[in-house]
């Protein structure tokens, strides 16, 4: 059996920017025609390294969430239908730097990988001076 992904070794690279306290979704997806499409992936930070995920934070089986580090990591989008952006609930400073996504490709070198920059900002607050009226 063969599925339908191209085999090749995709590398991507993307900045996402998030606010601390709110949750930020790092895309990633795969083409999903039928369930031989489906295969695992994991989330790990840092870069992607030669194979896996280096300090995975979350994985799949291509249907479902099999192992996660925290509650903060999830998938919200139809993995089946190979969407597995992953989205961290309660943004905070040390959650920046770099997320790898693979997806686990059959064959040699064929995975395909997206490493995403996450930057963290304080959110900003919008300062708006009351008017002061005299007292008559």
């Amino acid at each position: 059996m063969s599925n339908g992904l191209a085999a090749l070794d995709t590398i991507s690279q993307t900045v996402v920017r998030g606010v601390v306290d709110q949750a930020i979704k790092l895309p990633c997806t795969y083409p999903v025609r039928n369930s031989y499409d489906l295969t695992d992936m994991c989330w790990g930070r840092g870069s992607c390294p030669n194979s896996k995920c280096s300090n995975e934070i979350l994985r799949t089986d291509g249907r479902r969430v099999i192992s996660r580090n925290s509650y903060r990591y999830q998938l919200r989008g139809s993995v089946t239908w190979g969407d597995v952006s992953l989205t961290i609930t309660g943004l905070n400073e040390r959650d920046k730097g770099l997320y790898c996504c693979r997806i686990e490709v059959p064959g040699w070198f064929n995975d395909i990988k997206i490493t995403l920059d996450l930057q963290v900002n304080r959110g900003e607050w919008n300062y708006y001076p009351l008017p002061i009226f005299p007292i008559l």
